[in-house]
């Protein structure tokens, strides 16, 4: 046993030497990295990080044992130029297609993303000379029946992320990520025109929103697939007074979001800047009371996948009737009282 050991003692003290020499040069390397100025330190770890988060089995976590540090996830997402992708894809969905290609491209498509044409109101795959107008497509009249005993439904198809009252002022779990509700919705605007009742500092944004005593909030995250219905409506009653836009928040490579009653919505637009919002109001002197939507009504349409995030009031004996991860079509009631 002893004997064993020592044979292979130089064999262990050689392997040990070996693996001492990269991390040696990794630290000199590493030295030289910390000598350049910022802008160069960092273009020199962006590739470095992209591999340290795309290759399998932490191929390169051993670097972190010798002093590197990879870029955050979040870093390294804004370094991407999404707005960018998004309108070249954008751009690329307008592009139409030779008569002869539609075939196999969209079939290719379907077959990726599971797209039942059973329920298009057009099934012939020739009629849709673009991408866009395929995302776009129509369903028939009866693919989707409207529920009528309950007061909200769901407005697109997809798949629930999140769902329930609204909590310690948050929105769980968009895209991954818990945003409060004031810097989800932006700061409240008080103005004669959007009627909504003063409240004082002492209370919560959340209260000011509330505008019935005795209603909570209640919030449902949807995430529309590639493959799903892109069209999205109206999940009640009610009447819309007040649009707020914020761009650079919509999915990377959506091409545009189009609201079909708002002309002067353009998204995904180089005019406006990241970390800011525009604000329009649909009350005029003439018009006093807004747009009026009905249950059911069309209201906008994506161009490929993308989220809804529902925030509405309601009484506080409002109950779901979801599972989280559950699929789920427009039309189908997503609670009731």
């Amino acid at each position: 046993m002893c004997l064993s050991e020592a044979r292979r003692g130089p064999e262990l003290q050689t392997a040990t030497k070996w693996l001492h020499f990269p991390q040696l040069a990794l630290r000199r390397r590493l030295g030289q990295l910390s000598c350049m100025s910022r802008p160069t330190l960092k273009l020199r770890s962006w590739p470095l990080t992209v591999l340290y988060y795309l290759l399998p089995f932490g191929a390169l976590r051993p670097l972190t044992r010798v002093g590197w540090r990879p870029v955050s996830r979040v870093a390294l997402y804004k370094s991407v130029p999404t707005r960018l992708l998004s309108r070249a894809w954008g751009r690329l969905n307008q592009v139409e297609l030779p008569h002869w290609l539609r075939r196999p491209v969209y079939s290719l498509y379907i077959w990726t993303f599971g797209v039942n044409m059973k329920e298009a109101a057009v099934e012939d795959l020739h009629h849709y000379r673009n991408l866009s107008e395929f995302f776009r497509r129509k369903l028939k009249p009866q693919a989707r029946p409207v529920c009528g005993l309950h007061s909200v439904i769901s407005p697109s198809d997809g798949k629930i992320l999140n769902f329930g009252q609204v909590k310690n002022c948050e929105v769980e779990q968009v895209k991954g990520v818990t945003y409060s509700l004031e810097s989800f919705l932006g700061p409240r605007t008080c103005t004669e025109d959007l009627r909504i009742p003063s409240a004082s500092s002492h209370d919560s944004f959340k209260n000011q929103l509330v505008t019935q005593e005795g209603n909570e909030l209640y919030h449902c995250v949807i995430y529309l697939a590639p493959g799903d219905y892109h069209c999205f409506h109206s999940p009640t009653d009610w009447t819309v007074s007040h649009r707020r836009h914020f761009p650079a928040v919509g999915a990377t490579n959506v091409g545009s979001i189009r609201i079909y009653f708002d002309q002067d919505l353009h998204t995904n637009s180089p005019r406006y800047s990241k970390g800011s919002y525009n604000d329009f109001s649909f009350v005029t002197h003439a018009n006093k009371e807004g747009v009026p939507m009905r249950k059911g009504e069309h209201l906008g349409e994506f161009n490929l996948g993308s989220t809804i995030v529902l925030i509405f009031e309601a009484p506080k004996d409002f109950h779901f009737s979801l599972k989280a991860g559950q699929k789920i079509r427009f039309g189908e009631a997503l609670g009731s009282l």
